[in-house]
């Protein structure tokens, strides 16, 4: 086992100044403010890795991007998963190239156990040699080490970090803490250039202290509405200010609901587009509704959402009620008071439950009990008719039994 190479500090960082990370985060159409632009001042300086949490869309893997971008370094990637294991985030053997290898050179590896005297020799001999198929030519590298080997400096990004399980969180200690891989077989890979390593979470569960003491740490939340307008305005959605100003209001209303998932700064972008694309020149209730699903993803949140609109634009704006969703509208002709029942507004779990009401399709009818003949309907409990015995057998089909 060999020790590689031992890692070099990075000459000559990017930025001299936290004002030149605002402006060249800017440049690629990244607005970061000055907290944010702190954070990265230090990552670049400190050489420790940058955790994000927040909210899904407020900017944390576009962060990475745009990093990667105002410094001229390549992006790696990688995205977390529930049940990942370290040989999707670290490296895994390259089997494949290993058998064709051991293919090809079947000849050379008889020469070399001919003339064993017995089988424990040949094994011997072979195991002399087995680092020759556990070397770095039969190493096929995932991001982690492939960012700790690059000959150029990279940005490192670990996406959603909170969806792997806690195993991959360990594995990531070394290479967060030391910048450095161990591979077994082979020996510890420690970064000739280190890597600008920025971790992403959703939230959706606690890291380890361990991996948070490693890391700088920034809560990145949905930005004020000021700067959400210069976002929108600086991505050239086609959408003019006066109304870009008018949808930021709207989104921020909407992300005020108890919403399953709430409005995203892409997502606001895209609505945004939307409307530009459709040539609106005015917002009011019914084309925010006709589109809100550009921003809305779930049936709830689409309902909460289009009952919220008419206020959050004008509180005496009204829109069109929604299709009932079964292949009719109400414009087929027969007016706006279309509904399926006549007694008005009806709690529709009082209607569930008649329905379970025994009786309530009359007598003798499927799940009802029904009277004897011959006797007349009693006002009390009624009695269920009796099955014979002939009866149930002939039901379950043991009345007959067809010869063999």
């Amino acid at each position: 086992m060999t020790d590689a190479v031992t890692a070099t500090e990075n000459p000559d960082p990017p930025f001299e100044s936290v004002q030149e990370v605002v402006d060249a985060l800017r440049e690629q159409g990244y607005i970061a403010d000055t907290r944010l632009a702190t954070t990265v001042f230090l990552l670049t300086r400190l050489d420790k890795p940058l955790l994000l949490e927040g909210p899904a869309g407020v900017g944390k893997t576009e962060l990475a991007k745009m990093l990667a971008l105002a410094t001229g370094r390549r992006l790696l990637r990688l995205q977390c998963y529930e049940g990942q294991d370290e040989t999707k985030a670290l490296y895994e053997w390259d089997y494949g190239k290993q058998l064709m290898y051991t293919q090809i050179l079947r000849e050379k590896i008889g020469q070399v156990v001919e003339d064993a005297p017995d089988l424990h020799a040949a094994v011997e001999r072979i195991g002399e040699n087995e680092s020759v198929f556990f070397s770095e030519r039969f190493l096929a590298p995932r991001p982690l080490l492939e960012a700790i080997r690059s000959e150029q400096p990279v940005v490192l990004l670990i996406d959603e970090v909170d969806r792997a399980d806690e195993a991959l969180e360990a594995v990531l200690l070394e290479t967060l803490g030391e910048f450095q891989i161990s591979v077994p077989e082979v020996g510890t890979f420690t970064a000739k250039q280190k890597p600008y390593v920025l971790l992403t979470s959703n939230n959706t569960r606690d890291l380890a202290a361990a991996l948070k003491r490693r890391c700088l740490h920034l809560f990145l939340d949905y930005p004020a509405a000021e700067r959400e307008l210069e976002i929108v305005r600086s991505k050239k959605t086609g959408l003019a200010d006066a109304l870009a100003e008018e949808l930021v209001d709207v989104v921020r209303g909407l992300r005020e609901l108890e919403l399953r998932k709430a409005p995203s700064i892409s997502e606001t972008i895209d609505w945004a587009r939307t409307l530009a694309v459709l040539g609106v020149d005015e917002l009011n209730a019914q084309v925010l509704s006709d589109t809100v699903s550009v921003v809305v993803k779930y049936d709830k949140d689409v309902r909460k959402a289009l009952d919220a609109l008419p206020r959050l634009v004008d509180p005496n704006a009204t829109i069109e009620e929604p299709g009932h969703g079964h292949g009719h509208g109400h414009g087929h002709g027969h007016g706006s008071d279309h509904s399926h029942d006549d007694d008005g507004d009806v709690d529709g779990r009082a209607k569930r439950a008649d329905k379970d009401t025994a009786g309530r399709h009359g007598e003798g009818a499927y799940g009802t009990p029904t009277y004897a003949k011959g006797t007349e309907k009693d006002p009390g409990p009624a009695t269920p008719r009796s099955v014979t015995p002939g009866q149930g057998s002939r039901s379950f089909g043991l009345g007959r039994r067809r010869a063999l």
